[in-house]
Order: structure tokens, then sequence, then C-alpha cells
């Protein structure tokens, strides 16, 4: 996945409109674009979204945030859309793996109830939207064989800090924020899943977007959540490696390949070591994925 674009669960005509905006993802979202008094219609309408649009071979992947497991809403959430085999469930507000192994045996049980397949819904978890949470992001491997990647948020990070803002008047992340982001990065990586960028609030601003994409995917995240359709095409160009980058990940490769033995090897006077044999491998399997999305 390159793209997870956030649709309100609780709109048809948003859930449409997400279908058809290129994300290779949609994340349904049963938690802060749904108003308490809405929770239940949203869960009906995310069912019914989610049991139409799994029918089709050609469809984004479909996940759906809950609600927090310390709501006492996430149950409800669970018992409403686990019948409609979403491809893995969003856990805000993740404590560690602590949390993630918790919901793991919330989806056993109730796929075992729905006639599922046990491990067919995949988690991704959001590692940093509370202070407390900062200090649990090397914990998530082995928690859970569900667990497919993280993701962070700044947005409710803040408010649990008493922050006034969380970026600068260029729009940039202030240092708390970068903290968090590079945690997820560490945490991700750690546990051997996708990390996945935070959201751009700034939706009409194409050219922040793309600079902060680029910066995440120079530092190692694999994809970024959008909060509006027309943030999709960019976020994918930027996470789908180009042209230029898939021919010098083929000619390290294939320098490696003709020298099986070599710790390093020269390429048009620059020298090209073991990392750099693992970083090509995974930018032509992350261009053979473009491909198939």
């Amino acid at each position: 996945m390159r793209s997870l674009l956030f649709v309100p669960g609780d709109s048809d005509k948003k859930l449409e409109k997400g279908l058809s905006s290129g994300a290779d993802a949609l994340i349904v979202d049963l938690e802060d674009s749904v108003a308490a008094h809405r929770k239940a219609e949203a869960r009906e309408m995310t069912l019914a979204f989610l049991q139409e649009t799994t029918k089709h071979a050609q469809r984004p992947r479909l996940l759906v945030r809950v609600n927090a497991l310390d709501t006492d809403l996430t149950d409800e959430d669970l018992d409403a859309v686990v019948a409609g085999k979403p491809d893995a469930i969003l856990l805000p507000k993740a404590a560690g793996g602590v949390s993630v192994a918790h919901l793991h045996a919330k989806l056993s049980a109730r796929e075992a109830i729905a006639g599922l397949p046990d491990g067919a819904i995949n988690i991704v978890a959001i590692a940093t939207e509370t202070a407390a949470s900062l200090f649990t992001t090397g914990t998530y491997g082995g928690s859970s064989s569900r667990l497919t990647g993280l993701t962070w948020g700044a947005e409710d990070l803040s408010a649990d800090l008493g922050a006034e803002a969380n970026r600068n008047e260029q729009g940039n992340f202030l240092d708390p924020y970068r903290l968090a982001r590079v945690l997820c990065l560490a945490g991700a990586s750690a546990a051997g899943v996708a990390a996945i960028d935070t959201v751009y609030v700034d939706f009409r601003n194409d050219a922040g977007l793309r600079r902060e994409a680029e910066e995440a995917r120079r530092d190692g995240f694999t994809a970024k959540m959008a909060i509006h359709p027309a943030q999709v095409a960019i976020i994918n160009d930027v996470f789908t490696p180009n042209a230029e980058a898939i021919a010098q990940a083929n000619s390290i490769i294939a320098a490696f390949d003709a020298q099986p033995g070599a710790g390093v090897v020269g390429i048009g006077g620059k020298m090209y070591d073991r990392p750099h044999l693992v970083r090509a491998r995974q930018l032509l399997a992350r261009a053979a994925a473009a491909k198939t999305l």
C-alpha cells in the first residue's frame, strides 16, 4: 500500500467517492469523524459497504478504524463489522504490543462466530497518539501475527500534551511530533512491519504534501495516510519507485550477482555495500507491488 484514505463511516456519498479516488486502501472511520449520536448508524453503513465492496476483485484494501480500547465502544464496533470481512482493523491510541494482543484476541473470537478463518483480519496500529504510548513503540514485535503496519498521529498527541500547536509557521512538525514520527518508524522496523506516515491536514497545499511525503519516503516510510481524495494522486506518485530508481536498484543487484562473495561493489566510481543491496531489493519489491494495485 502507498496511500490510505480516511472516509467517514456514516456517509454513503463519501464512501462511494473513496472507491474512485485511486487510493490503495480506504480507512472507513468509526472514530473521530463520526459523532457520538451517529456511531450506531455508522456501524450499519460500514457493514453494508464492506459486504458490497468485498464482492469485487478489483477494489482498494478496506480497513476500519474502530474506537479506542478504553472507550467501551470497541466491542460494539467489532461486533458490527467483522462479518463484513475487512482486510484490517486500524487501532487508534494503541499503547504498545499489549493493545495489539488484546485486539487480536477480540478478533479471534469474532472471526469464529462469523465463520471466518482465524487471522483473516489484520491489524494496523496508531502508535503515538498519547504521551504514554511514546514509551511503548518498541514493544510491537511479536505481539500478534496479525500486525502488518504501524502509523502515527500528531493531532491527538498534541491534545494529550496540552500543546498549542504541532507545526511551525512553515508547516513543519515541531520537536515532540518529530520524535513521535521517528519512534513510529523505528518501532515498525523493529517489529518487521510497514511504516505508514501520518496525514497532512492542509489538504489544499499540494507542494507541502509532496514535500512531506518525499521526506517520509526518504526516511523509510512506505506509505502515507490521506484525509482528502485530492491528496491520493500525489501520495501514490511519491511512493511509487520511478524508472531511475528502479534502474539504479537493478544495477546494484546485478553488480552483487556478478560478484557473489563481495561485500562491496563499485558502480560508476561509487562504492555500494550490503545495506545498499537490501535497500535495492526492497525498492524493487515496492515497485512490483505498485504494479499490482
